[in-house]
């Protein structure tokens, strides 16, 4: 089977893997709960995620040399909203599985990617568009049809204010954590942020001549992987000027010629740098018999 068709249908198990495996999570915490309470078991989930957190951005760090970006109090603000408003929306969250009807609750947190529309408009100023419109009413009508109270109410009891919340401090930290990304802009890569619609995927290497030279090749042999552009520097590429740029020798090449030239006899040097004197004696001699 094709590598590429393996890649394209990836996504489908992953997903079934992380859905499961969210939903074994709460169903613990949901039992922990019960002997911690509610932010006690809230907390125990961010303060073991932490560690890991940490590792995985010092792994990111050292594999792609890429540097922490600097943080300015815009950004660190945005990171507080956003991870203050999860730690909010999980606690709402488990304190509405331990109402008595808490599969309604449940239900109406799922309103959370609607709410990041709304709160995305209010506060990034995220455009709402007649995708986004269409999009928002089929997510509110998904939700109307998943809860047990339907269409007849429910919206004001206990646990559907409770989902909502929880909803709305998710929506509320994913809106933290994009503000935060604006943040930093003005970095020598934030010209690439046109780019990044959709799937996208980065090659990045010390050598731009070596990413470029593999995705180009990686291109050529998957139909459905298209390259799109680039950055050098703060040099923005387009899709062209990366396939050019994979035309050069990279810089591992180009230290091999150096090493070749530094390694060749002394005698083809000497010979480069100066003529036998036999050879300058006869062009002198020529050129006084023609005149």
């Amino acid at each position: 089977m094709n590598n590429a068709v393996v890649i394209d249908w990836l996504w489908i198990p992953v997903t079934l893997w992380a859905a499961f495996a969210q939903t074994v999570r709460n169903a613990a915490q949901r039992h922990l709960t019960a002997e911690l309470g509610t932010l006690g078991a809230t907390l125990v989930r961010f303060l073991y995620g932490l560690p890991f957190a940490a590792l995985w951005l010092l792994a990111v760090s050292f594999f792609t040399s890429v540097a922490v970006p600097a943080a300015n109090g815009t950004f660190l603000g945005w990171v507080a909203l956003g991870a203050v408003s999860q730690i909010g929306g999980t606690a709402f969250l488990l304190r509405t599985m331990q109402e008595r009807n808490f599969a309604l609750g449940v239900a109406y947190s799922k309103t959370e990617i609607l709410q990041v529309a709304v709160f995305g408009l209010a506060f990034l100023g995220d455009p709402l568009g007649p995708a986004s419109i269409a999009a928002v009413t089929c997510g509110t009508l998904g939700v109307l049809l998943l809860s047990p109270a339907g269409w007849g109410g429910g919206w004001m009891s206990r646990s559907a204010l409770l989902g909502l919340a929880s909803g709305a401090g998710f929506a509320l930290s994913a809106v933290g954590y994009r503000g935060a990304a604006l943040a930093l802009e003005g970095t020598p890569y934030a010209s690439l942020k046109n780019l990044f619609k959709g799937p996208t995927g980065i090659a990045y290497a010390n050598d731009p001549v070596a990413a470029a030279k593999v995705a180009v090749e990686f291109a050529k042999k998957n139909e459905k992987f298209l390259v799109i552009g680039g950055a050098m520097g703060e040099t923005v590429l387009n899709a062209d000027g990366v396939k050019a740029l994979a035309t050069l020798p990279s810089l591992d090449e180009l230290r091999g010629k150096i090493i070749g030239l530094l390694n060749a006899p002394a005698t083809k040097v000497a010979g480069v740098v100066q003529a036998p004197a036999g050879q300058l004696a006869r062009l002198l001699n020529a050129y006084a018999t023609k005149v």
